[in-house]
């Protein structure tokens, strides 16, 4: 017996196609001239999936100062979670050009992918203004909500780099 995985079974929801189609849409906005850097060909393979590992970086290091840093932490954490929402721009980028060469089961995961990312980093920024506005406690939920809506993007970023279609 043969079993799927949840993102295998989202490669093969149709109702994704007009998910699909936005998307194409913004990748086709990306300047021609721009593609292969962010495509990685000056790095010798992919340049998201580098990429990707700043914002978690940061966003991590963020929530494990948020959970044992104490108001000690607060400073650093709050910096860490601007830089892990200032390093998603180029992120999306280089995954919109990445996304474009995958098969369409694969693009309907990615499709999802970024919309859990997207909404992470949406759910970060707002943790950003919350800190910096002084509103610790609201900042630090926000940002364990984002993290848990991250941790699914990344699920599927991972089955987009490494699974099986």
């Amino acid at each position: 017996m043969s079993t799927s995985t949840p993102a295998q079974q989202l490669g093969r929801v149709d109702d994704l196609d007009a998910g699909v189609q936005r998307v194409q849409q913004l990748a086709h906005a990306i300047p021609d001239r721009a593609r292969p850097a962010l495509a990685g060909a000056w790095l010798g393979h992919p340049l998201h999936p580098v990429l990707t590992d700043l914002a978690i970086g940061f966003w991590t290091s963020a929530w494990v100062l948020d959970i044992i840093g104490g108001r000690r932490g607060d400073q650093a954490a709050t910096i860490l979670v601007g830089l892990g929402v200032a390093s998603a721009v180029p992120t999306v980028a280089s995954g919109l050009v990445d996304w474009q060469e995958m098969d369409p089961q694969k693009q309907r995961v990615g499709v999802v992918h970024a919309v859990a990312n997207a909404t992470a980093t949406a759910l970060y920024a707002a943790s950003f203004v919350q800190r910096c506005r002084g509103h610790r406690g609201r900042g630090i939920a926000t940002g364990m909500v984002a993290a848990g809506v991250a941790t699914v993007g990344g699920y599927l970023g991972g089955h987009l780099a490494f699974g099986e279609s």
